[in-house]
């Protein structure tokens, strides 16, 4: 579709609606329950999809497996550099805010589209609201952490999805709303046969694609070192971004027997994975989330985390990106298990809540 058009279903015959922005692998996973919460308040919304995600394995694939529709606009922005993708976003958001005139956005996690979502809005004095706010790594040198801070600041609500993050908002001067995390309703509301198929064989399951790892090719190069030496003791599967392909997809051919490299899979065939391995090594902050919700113990391939809840469990290891400290962090965690006293991450409402704020300010 393009960006200024609107399927007509979507018409809603001039009533206020609320515009849902993604662009990325992540926010479809948090738009699904939130919309399914939006259906059930019979609460109008659209969604643009900026597609900043835009291969099938990171965008289609996962629309039609979450069971979303077909987002009512769809920019095409594609790959580009920071400054030339937020740009390209912030004009053609402005272009469907302009014409659809909606009562609020809501925007999701740390991405370039939740940066230009929120930018956009903010300018043209549309109400913001930010899913996944007060988030926090404290590491500037990540895109993600920038991203997350101006959208804060520019956002007239925050859906805080734990108490830290909460509080987080608090010191920097603004009054968040503890939701919980709207992927964790995303989890619970997965079909039980979606998860039936079980990974019996032990085995590990990688997913390395963020900016401090594959932009530094002596980093990458370190970390890979690092799971030849898990691999030979536990055999890894590696669902690759295509950002990592692209970089290394020389490399990547060459994979040792014990590392498979796959193309991206499906959210449910993805969480049946994390719910069976026996180690996560990962450097999203989503696949952190998920192993910790599904118990399946996690390293993490960074030297800050925006989830210390994780750590503080005991469910999650940072790790450097050098081949011994991953190995060795890989040992530590390998096979744990970890049973939850108290899930910080919320009782599974959030979408629920985030739509019965927005229908009480908004309808």
């Amino acid at each position: 579709m393009h960006a200024a058009a609107c399927t007509a279903s979507c018409t809603r015959g001039g009533e206020a609606i609320i515009l849902h922005i993604v662009g990325a692998r992540p926010q479809f996973i948090k738009l699904a329950p939130v919309v399914r919460a939006f259906r059930d308040l019979s609460l109008p919304y659209k969604v643009l999809h900026t597609g900043q995600h835009y291969d099938y394995t990171m965008s289609d694939l996962h629309f039609s497996s979450l069971g979303l529709a077909d987002p009512d606009f769809h920019l095409g922005i594609g790959s580009g550099s920071h400054a030339r993708q937020t740009a390209r976003m912030l004009e053609g958001i402005e272009t469907v805010l302009v014409a659809e005139k909606p009562s609020c956005i809501l925007v999701y996690g740390d991405t370039n589209s939740t940066l230009a979502g929120a930018l956009s809005a903010a300018k043209l004095k549309v109400p913001v609201g930010h899913v996944e706010a007060g988030v926090r790594s404290f590491d500037k040198g990540m895109p993600e952490e920038i991203n997350r801070l101006v959208a804060d600041h520019v956002s007239d609500h925050h859906f805080c999805p734990t108490a830290n993050a909460l509080a987080l908002l608090q010191h920097e001067g603004i009054t968040g709303t503890l939701t919980g995390d709207v992927m964790y309703d995303a989890l619970l509301q997965t079909p039980p046969e979606d998860l039936s198929h079980p990974y019996t064989t032990p085995f590990g399951i990688v997913t390395i694609h963020r900016a401090e790892n594959t932009d530094a090719q002596e980093r990458f190069h370190a970390i890979w070192e690092g799971l030849r030496l898990i691999a030979k003791e536990l055999p890894m599967l590696f669902p690759v971004h295509p950002r990592t392909r692209s970089a290394f997809g020389e490399l990547l051919r060459e994979s040792p027997p014990g590392i498979r490299v796959i193309e991206p899979v499906s959210y449910f065939t993805m969480l049946a994975m994390i719910r069976d391995a026996s180690l996560v090594i990962t450097d999203s902050g989503g696949v952190q989330k998920e192993a910790f919700l599904l118990g399946s113990p996690c390293v993490t391939v960074r030297d800050v985390t925006e989830w210390p809840e994780t750590v503080q469990a005991g469910a999650n290891r940072l790790s450097a990106s050098e081949p011994e400290a991953l190995y060795h962090a890989a040992q530590a965690m390998m096979g744990r298990r970890v049973v939850l006293e108290e899930n910080p991450f919320g009782n599974g409402r959030a979408s629920s809540a985030i739509a019965e704020f927005v229908k009480g300010v908004y309808n």
